[in-house]
């Protein structure tokens, strides 16, 4: 049987014992690269930085993140995946920080990390108050980050390349944003996008009282807001909220890729702004980060890899166009914040144990959450985005598992009454040494201008959001609309529906670990940061969150030395590009390499496609770039090939091209070394 995406946790599961810028970038304009930023400090108004770094980790033999697939194993890769960061501050140096990262979560191990590496840097100028980390939640990305052994069980536990890749990354992109920060000015606007998302547990969706349902009339979110960033008259970034899933890639994709928002950011930055990563500090940072998105699907024929079409690469394109078209419209019409004010606050909540007033309860009863439990529904995922285990099924009733008379957990009776309708699958939050997934929890408000950004740490899907939301504005006594909803923000803990659709026991409900009033826990926190913030009151912080970095078991973190083949030297070319090709052809070139993880070229290439240019050779595409694609593959115990190609794009400039691969090989002794191959020069007619 196979474990899916659908499932995150289905490796617990399985095993019981376990109009000011016409010319800026909204018409392809930014700020150039080698502007120089402006550091004055304003005598009001907001201060703005952006920053931008690599964070891509393991791209071969490696667990990937988010199907949850023990199969799953990096082969090679499409697109780096990268983090954007933004820094806000106002007149008076209260900052914010927001990051945006293409990963699949952003774990708390890795949260911690960040946060411990800016005190050293910053002292407490950047803090677990005023740093929002989030992930755009890509299917793609590699695995291994986390130290919650739930999350890390079919990655075969933690990858410590994986969790250096995304720290040094994050923290490498938010000193660019420090050290960028300059006097600016910040818009907001929003546009509608019909054409991205389906909801994927419509069944679910429709137990929520009228007045949810009819401010989804489509049963998806359709807004895009967005944020534009300018130093002076120049646009510097983006920042695009839209809520669907990073499930365009299957899971039977194995090349890492920040798949559909990641696509997005690139098309925005390198296809509309110029930007070219490799060339020195970005002009123009643009992310796509997620909002409400537990029930939002991308797969629009509700089906794996369906929808626009059925191949999968080319839906992660259109879904990511489409996402930059609708930016690109709330870009161009966003209005300038008329409050230039930067706030925030944090709470951290035992979500295993809270004890919720009636006003937040659907039965206006005081009621509680408890551990952490894997519900049937969870293992069994659906259809939409992926197979899952098959005895299992979506519901509160399993056919299979009643045949069989049932199934024998380790559950205690009173936190199956507490989960209820809930089936049981795997008490996650009673397994030793303190649940195999977090409890302890992060929730986070901050503040830019006239916007205030929400950020919870799971999946929430859109109703959930929408009544988050609704109770921040209340207590802030805002617009609605200027309240945005960020799910995986600061740790990962699963899903989070409303009462009423968890009743429904989908696949979502059945991942809403705390059991039935976990929405409304979260709202009567966020409800206290909101209130806090309106009278300039501080909270408790609440419970440390866990360490759990003493004991981190991982398996494949070593792989063997290298050997070229038979007759062979590291370098050599096995096939060569054909001699003359034009638009929409492909070249492919193999050469002889040694192990990616030797050497992950964090913030480089593995490869180039070169132009010539008079007597010299400049760089047209990299591995960063949509058209190429690195595969690598395992010849024999110790040899390793690699194949490179490039789809030509359309208004390719016509001459003499060839690619030149950069890689490392290891010896019997552990010392690496790099290596370079160069392949037989072809024509782009």
């Amino acid at each position: 049987m196979t474990i899916s995406r659908r499932s995150v946790l289905a490796g617990a599961a399985a095993a019981p014992a376990l109009a000011a810028i016409a010319s800026s970038t909204a018409s392809a304009q930014p700020r150039s690269a080698t502007a120089s930023a402006r550091r004055t400090a304003p005598d009001q108004g907001f201060r703005v930085g952006v920053g931008l770094s690599d964070m891509t980790g393991p791209v071969a033999e490696n667990g990937m993140m988010g199907y949850s697939q023990f199969d799953q194993r990096a082969e090679g890769l499409h697109q780096r995946t990268r983090v954007r960061a933004y820094v806000f501050a106002d007149a008076e140096d209260n900052r914010v920080v927001y990051t945006c990262a293409d990963t699949c979560m952003v774990f708390q191990a890795v949260h911690d990390a960040v946060l411990a590496r800016l005190s050293a840097k910053y002292g407490d100028l950047y803090t677990e108050k005023n740093v929002m980390l989030t992930a755009v939640h890509s299917h793609a990305a590699c695995g291994g980050a986390s130290q919650d052994y739930a999350y890390s069980l079919a990655t075969l536990g933690f990858q410590p390349q994986v969790f250096d890749a995304e720290v040094d990354g994050m923290v490498e992109a938010i000193v660019a944003a420090h050290e960028n920060l300059a006097a600016g000015t910040v818009a907001y606007g929003r546009s509608e996008l019909k054409d991205a998302s389906v909801n994927r547990s419509r069944a679910a969706f429709d137990r929520n009282p009228q007045q949810d349902r009819d401010y989804y009339p489509l049963g998806i979110d359709t807004a895009m807001r967005v944020l534009r960033i300018s130093q002076g008259g120049d646009n510097v970034g983006g920042i695009g909220w839209f809520p669907t899933h990073g499930a365009s890639l299957t899971n039977k994709n194995h090349l890492i890729s920040g798949d559909n928002k990641g696509a997005a950011a690139y098309f925005w930055e390198h296809d509309v702004a110029g930007v070219r990563y490799l060339d020195g500090t970005p002009g123009f940072v643009a992310c796509f980060p997620q909002t409400n998105t537990g029930d939002m699907s991308p797969n629009l024929d509700l089906e794996p890899g369906h929808g626009p079409t059925s191949d999968e690469f080319e839906n992660t394109r259109i879904i990511g166009e489409r996402q930059v078209a609708a930016a690109r419209e709330a870009f161009k019409k966003a209005a300038p914040l008329s409050s230039t004010t930067v706030d925030s606050r944090i709470m951290y909540l035992d979500m295993a144990n809270q004890v919720v007033d009636g006003t937040f309860t659907s039965d206006g009863q005081v009621r509680r959450t408890a551990p952490a439990c894997v519900g049937a529904a969870m293992a069994a995922g659906s259809t939409e985005d992926g197979p899952a285990i098959d005895i299992f099924a979506e519901g509160t009733r399993n056919p299979m598992i009643d045949a069989l008379g049932g199934i024998d957990t380790p559950t205690p009776q009173w936190l199956a009454d507490a989960q209820a309708p809930k089936l049981v699958l795997v008490p996650v939050g009673l397994l030793p040494p303190d649940g195999w997934v977090p409890h302890v929890l992060k929730i986070q408000i901050i503040r830019i201008g006239d916007v205030y950004v929400v950020g919870g740490p799971a999946e929430f899907t859109i109703v959930s959001g929408l009544r988050i939301r609704r109770t921040v504005a209340e207590e802030l006594g805002v617009p609605l609309e200027h309240v945005i909803f960020n799910g995986y923000a600061n740790a990962y803990s699963s899903y989070c529906t409303t009462p009423e659709e968890y009743d429904a026991q989908q696949y979502e409900g059945g991942s809403t670990l705390f059991g039935r009033n976990t929405l409304p826990a979260y709202q009567q926190g966020f409800a206290a940061l909101a209130a806090a913030m309106k009278t300039g009151a501080d909270v408790p912080r609440g419970p440390a969150p866990r360490d759990l970095s003493g004991f981190q078991p991982g398996f494949g973190r070593e792989f063997p030395f290298d050997a070229p083949l038979p007759g062979r030297n590291f370098g050599d070319v096995l096939v060569q590009p054909a001699g003359n090709v034009g638009a929409g052809e492909q070249v492919a070139v193999e050469f002889v390499t040694g192990h990616p993880k030797n050497d992950l070229h964090r913030r480089g290439t593995y490869f180039e496609v070169q132009r010539r240019d008079g007597d010299r050779w400049v760089r047209s595409a990299d591995d960063g770039d949509w058209a190429t694609r690195y595969r690598w593959r395992r010849d024999g115990l110790n040899a390793s090939v690699a194949r490179i190609t490039w789809d030509v794009p359309a208004g390719t400039p016509p001459g003499t091209y060839r690619i030149q691969h950069f890689g490392n090989w290891k010896n019997p002794e552990g010392a690496v070394f790099a290596l370079t191959g160069t392949s037989a020069e072809f024509t782009v007619r």
